[in-house]
Parts: C-alpha cells; sequence; structure tokens
C-alpha cells in the first residue's frame, strides 16, 4: 500500500484585502518530513503555519490534514489560558492519560471498600484496561516527563500563574506542551526565539528525533540547516520546494541564478557569502545567524521592490546632545522573593555607546530592562539617567501599541505630519 500524505494544499490563495500574499501554491508531504520555510518578512511563511494549523480558514483552494492526523503549533505569540498554572498548562498535553489515571487511582480506593463480587469482579477488569493504556503511553513516568522538559526548556516554576509570564515564558511554556503533546505535524513559528545556546542544542536534538513531521519558520538558519530535509520558499506568492537543508537550498538558489545569468547580481552575492558563512559557522553563532538572514531579506525586499514607484520617505530627525553620562546603576540589587538575580551591581553607559545583554534563560536581562524604564524598582541602589535622556522600549508583548488601532494612527500620534 502506497504511503498516505499527511497534508495537502491544493490550488491555495491567500488575500489581505487587496494584497495576495499566496498564490495557487500546491504542496504534499509525507509523515516524517522535515521542512523549513523561508521567504523575505511579509511573504507569508506565518500564514502557511496558520492554514496548516486550522486557525486560518479565509482561503481560496483546499487545504487539509489527513485522516485522523493531529496538527498542533507554536506561534509568536501563543494562546494560553490565563488563569492555569505553568504546571496545569502542562498537563493539558496529557489530558487523556491524567484522566486514565485519575479513574485508575479513584477504582484503588474503591477496591478497599466493601464490594460484591461482581462489583469486584468489574472493577478489576476496568483496572486492567486501563493498566494496559496507561502502559502504553508510559503514564507511570509522567511527572519524570514534565521535570525533564521543563528543566531543559528553562520553564518559571510549576505554580505560576501564565498570566503573570513575560513573553518569553510564555512561548517556552507552549514550546514544552507541544513537544509533550507529540502531534503528528508540529508547526514552530520562531522557536528559538527566547532561547538561550544550551536551550536551543537541545531543541534541535529532539527535533531531529521526533517522530512526526515538523515544519519551521526561523531566522536562525544554523537551527534550520540541522533539521531540515525539505526547503519550501515562498517568493512572489509563489511555494517553490527545494530538496534538502537551508545550506543545500542556497546552492541550488545560486545555481538557478547562475543559469539565469544574474549570478553578479546583489541578491546572488548575498547568497554567496551566506553559503561560506553556513558551511564555516559554529553553535555560537546562531543569533548572528539570525542578523545575517534579516540583512538578506532586507536586500531580497529592496531588489523585489525595484522599479515600483518610490513611496514616501520617513525622516527622522537627529535627537537632542546627551550629555557624556547616559546611563548608571550604582550597587543596584534586585530579587523576586528567594530567587537572586544580582547585586551589587554598578556600571556606567556613556554616550553613543551600544550596549548588547547576554545570558541564560532566567537570569534578569528583561528585569533589567525594566529596572532602566522604572517599571520596576531596584531593592537597594540606584538606578541614575541623564538629565536629556528620553527611553524608547519595546518590550517582548509590544506593550506600548494600542492593538485596536490603524498603523498609521499609531505611528503619528493622530499628525498628519511626524518630525
Amino acid at each position: 500500500m502506497a504511503e498516505q500524505y499527511i497534508f495537502t494544499m491544493l490550488g491555495l490563495n491567500k488575500f489581505y484585502g487587496q494584497k495576495q500574499v499566496l498564490k495557487d501554491i500546491y504542496l504534499s508531504f509525507f509523515p516524517g518530513a522535515k521542512i523549513g520555510i523561508v521567504g523575505e518578512n511579509g511573504s507569508g511563511k506565518s500564514t502557511v503555519l496558520r492554514i496548516m494549523a486550522g486557525l486560518d480558514d479565509e482561503f481560496k483552494g483546499k487545504a487539509e490534514i489527513i485522516g485522523n492526523y493531529r496538527a498542533g503549533i507554536v506561534l509568536q505569540e501563543p494562546i494560553l489560558d490565563d488563569k492555569l498554572t505553568v504546571r496545569q498548562t502542562l498537563e493539558q498535553a496529557f489530558f487523556e492519560t491524567m484522566a486514565q489515571l485519575n479513574e485508575y487511582n479513584a477504582l484503588t480506593e474503591k477496591l478497599a471498600e466493601p464490594l460484591s463480587d461482581e462489583e469486584m469482579q468489574k472493577a478489576m477488569d476496568r483496572m486492567g484496561e486501563l493498566q494496559d493504556k496507561l502502559d502504553a503511553s508510559d503514564a507511570w513516568n509522567l511527572d519524570q516527563k514534565l521535570a525533564v522538559a521543563s528543566d531543559a526548556l528553562c520553564l518559571p516554576d510549576d505554580d505560576r500563574v501564565v498570566g503573570t509570564l513575560s513573553g518569553g515564558e510564555r512561548r517556552r511554556v507552549a514550546l514544552c506542551k507541544a513537544l509533550l503533546e507529540q502531534p503528528d505535524l508540529l508547526l514552530l513559528d520562531e522557536p528559538t526565539n527566547h532561547l538561550d545556546a544550551e536551550t536551543v542544542d537541545w531543541l534541535e536534538e529532539q527535533l531531529r528525533d521526533y517522530p512526526g513531521t515538523v515544519i519551521i519558520v526561523t531566522h536562525d538558519r544554523y537551527f534550520l540547516d540541522n533539521i531540515t530535509k525539505w526547503i519550501l520558499e515562498l517568493e512572489s506568492g509563489r511555494g517553490i520546494p527545494y530538496e534538502g537543508n537551508y545550506s543545500s537550498w542556497l546552492e541550488q538558489k545560486l545555481g538557478k541564478l547562475a543559469s539565469d545569468e544574474k549570478k553578479d547580481s546583489p541578491r546572488a552575492k548575498a547568497l554567496a557569502r551566506e553559503l561560506a558563512w553556513i558551511k564555516m559557522s559554529n553553535k555560537e553563532r546562531h543569533e548572528l545567524s539570525r542578523n545575517r538572514l534579516i540583512e538578506y531579506e532586507q536586500l531580497v525586499a529592496r531588489e523585489t521592490a525595484a522599479g515600483k514607484e518610490d513611496g514616501s520617505v520617513i525622516q527622522i530627525a537627529p535627537g537632542p546632545e546627551l550629555g557624556a553620562q547616559v546611563l548608571e546603576f550604582k550597587n543596584v540589587a534586585k530579587s523576586y522573593g528567594k530567587n537572586l538575580l544580582f547585586s551589587d551591581l554598578s556600571f556606567l553607559v556613556p554616550r553613543s555607546a551600544i550596549v548588547g545583554l547576554v545570558g541564560p534563560n532566567g537570569t534578569g536581562k528583561t528585569t533589567l530592562f525594566k529596572l532602566i524604564t522604572g517599571q520596576e524598582k531596584p531593592d537597594s541602589g540606584e538606578v541614575k539617567l541623564g538629565a536629556t535622556v528620553k527611553i524608547s522600549y519595546v518590550d517582548q508583548e509590544r506593550g506600548s501599541l494600542a492593538g485596536d488601532i490603524p498603523l498609521l494612527e499609531e505611528v503619528g500620534e493622530g499628525k498628519d505630519e511626524v518630525v
């Protein structure tokens, strides 16, 4: 019997208003496929994942998961129940198994009560059925599975309420839940965001050995290179499949440009540099990989726009002159309960400095930003800003945006001109 596809797209078209994002896409793949989706920003990568997950049905054409296969998705902004704890959220991954465990335990208690022979036999038979199911799902080791995954992904404490988590913490909880659920079709939108290098390595190993189909959208090309066996490129609305990993796609793309006599184009040169870099990269360069790909996508976007009528240009005027000292921390300490993030922290940030903030998950990077912006107060010590300093802060949840007003009104604050 021929192997059955797990998912198919037939003649799929997707519009946002008058703009067509996806054009006549045909796509089918078998169980166990490992696929990366690449394309410039706005090309429809996340849209494809949402359609596959059944979260977007406003399209023309056909897109369906076959038979009894299950799909699961981890969005950039995951949908979680804010009222549940971290532990309760993860246990949702084992909903059926947890129900069987609870029934098994209830029957165990029932056997301690006085029962008729018929009631006793009925309870024993049901316990036997449940035990077979629990053995098959390795239910007796659920606590260990949860502990291992939680530790690997640096999740918050089990009793933390989801509604109190940061954007990065929410994403890690959602990713952990999806891995525990083991859907047949696992869809991941920027899964390495908010993960440190050690955690990315762990996730990479999990996905390489994942028994189901995995489809990934990510700017971390080293990560993509090590997992995928196929690449789907979205270009001008079309979906173009390439067999092989990210490096293989780069080589095939370069070959295509050469055959089209575009080997000396800026895009081809960018692809060649990207390929050379990928081949010599190492695991400490995850973030650099992301930045290089963003630069490449910006180049592609510029070439795509070439020949079109120039639109309006946004000009940003220089800000006021800053003093010699922009920011100072003096003997700052900060903790949450018994969790000490830092103590006796002192540093100066001079004018024109560009500072990168790095560290494992949970070490206080976001908290440091909140101390700078005044959203949090230090337990002790002092945070001082220069007299003319104005702060612009983009947080993980983009909380400074209203979310319910048009883009121009959000950017221009109702003004006809932005100066």
